[in-house]
């Protein structure tokens, strides 16, 4: 099992309170972050895509970066992780996508991956016009696998006159094409993402967390991938709460939900609410009734001390079947430190395989 970065392209990451650390997603924050990863041994990073934000007192995520600028300029000063810039599949062309692509793998031979979304915010889409009606939450993986398709055929042909249901090209072409295979990532937990990622992707990412819905994530994957023999790995995510003991860090959490941003986490659980067809994660979390900005019971989040912190990771290594563990923290920079400081060297696997 490898490490990897949920990098905070948003601003104050994935953390709704005004007692949590509060910064914004520059360039200067997400260079230093992956430059301290991969010398720490980290394979991949993995940035997240949002157009509008939660607002609140944290104006949540009204900040954020462009991923896939910000993804080529980190490519161009690192070394060896590789990073996956993610797209809203509405927001641009696959044309461009694909030619961006190319370019950025000449930037950084080998490094540069894309993680499609689908895109289940109607409000972000909308205010640019590009929302095509609340019936796309029914066809989106279909939407999504013309999309990949082109991309695919431009990647590797430099040509594409594909005729769909949402695209027609007319002798599309690229030129150069990549040097290296450019994978692709995709974030589906539903039998329909699972399936399209099994179809078209190289890594599912997906919110897996025990033995059972490892395992579970596997199997669906190799199931749908039998038929093309494909291999498709899982990434999984997890967030870091570390202190010098397992109480500080519950309190901390105590801490960070006290100063909780109710309006900025209704707000969001409206925008999950608008998808009505209960197959997607958004739908999901509609349904969430608490409001706190961390839960210290999920099983996404690592709580506590660097002795509990290495525990947890040793025994999610143990279970088996995930490619990697992609990390957020409270503090981007100091839980990082500290997690490498003090937990790697407390690890029972070698991480680095």
């Amino acid at each position: 099992m490898k490490f990897g970065m949920f990098l905070p392209t948003g601003n104050n990451g994935w953390i709704i309170s005004e007692n949590s650390p509060q910064y914004m997603p520059t360039y200067e924050l997400n260079r230093s972050i992956v430059k301290r990863a991969e010398d720490l041994g980290f394979e991949y990073g993995l940035s997240m895509v949002t157009f509008r934000g939660y607002g609140g007192k944290t104006e949540h995520w009204n900040y954020t970066a462009d991923t896939i600028s910000l993804t080529s300029a980190i490519l161009a000063t690192t070394e060896r992780m590789k990073l996956f810039a993610s797209i809203g599949v509405l927001a641009l062309h696959p044309a461009m996508v694909a030619r961006m692509a190319s370019t950025i793998d000449d930037i950084a031979p080998g490094r540069f991956g894309i993680n499609i979304t689908t895109g289940w915010h109607r409000a972000e889409y909308a205010q640019m016009g590009m929302w095509p009606g609340d019936e796309y939450f029914g066809y989106r993986y279909d939407y999504a696998t013309e999309y990949a398709t082109i991309l695919k055929q431009l990647w590797e042909t430099g040509e594409s006159d594909f005729t769909g249901k949402y695209f027609d090209l007319d002798h599309c072409q690229l030129g150069p094409t990549p040097a290296h295979k450019i994978e692709i990532a995709a974030a589906g937990a539903s039998p329909r993402g699972r399936r399209f990622a099994a179809e078209f992707a190289d890594y599912n990412f997906t919110t897996a967390y025990d033995r059972d819905s490892i395992a579970a994530a596997n199997a669906e994957l190799h199931a749908a991938a039998a038929a093309s023999g494909r291999d498709v790995k899982v990434l999984s995510t997890r967030t870091v709460i570390l202190d010098d003991t397992d109480e500080l860090a519950l309190k901390k959490i105590d801490y960070y939900n006290d100063g909780a941003d109710h309006q900025a986490l209704a707000n969001q659980k409206g925008h999950y609410a608008v998808d009505s067809t209960g197959t997607s994660s958004s739908a999901a979390a509609a349904t969430i009734q608490t409001y706190q900005a961390i839960d210290p019971d999920s099983s996404t989040v690592f709580a506590g001390s660097p002795t509990t912190i290495a525990a947890k990771f040793n025994e999610l290594a143990e279970i088996g079947g995930l490619e990697a563990v992609m990390l957020s923290f409270d503090d981007f920079r100091g839980g990082l430190d500290r997690f490498g400081e003090q937990v790697l060297p407390l690890l029972d696997f070698d991480f680095r395989a």
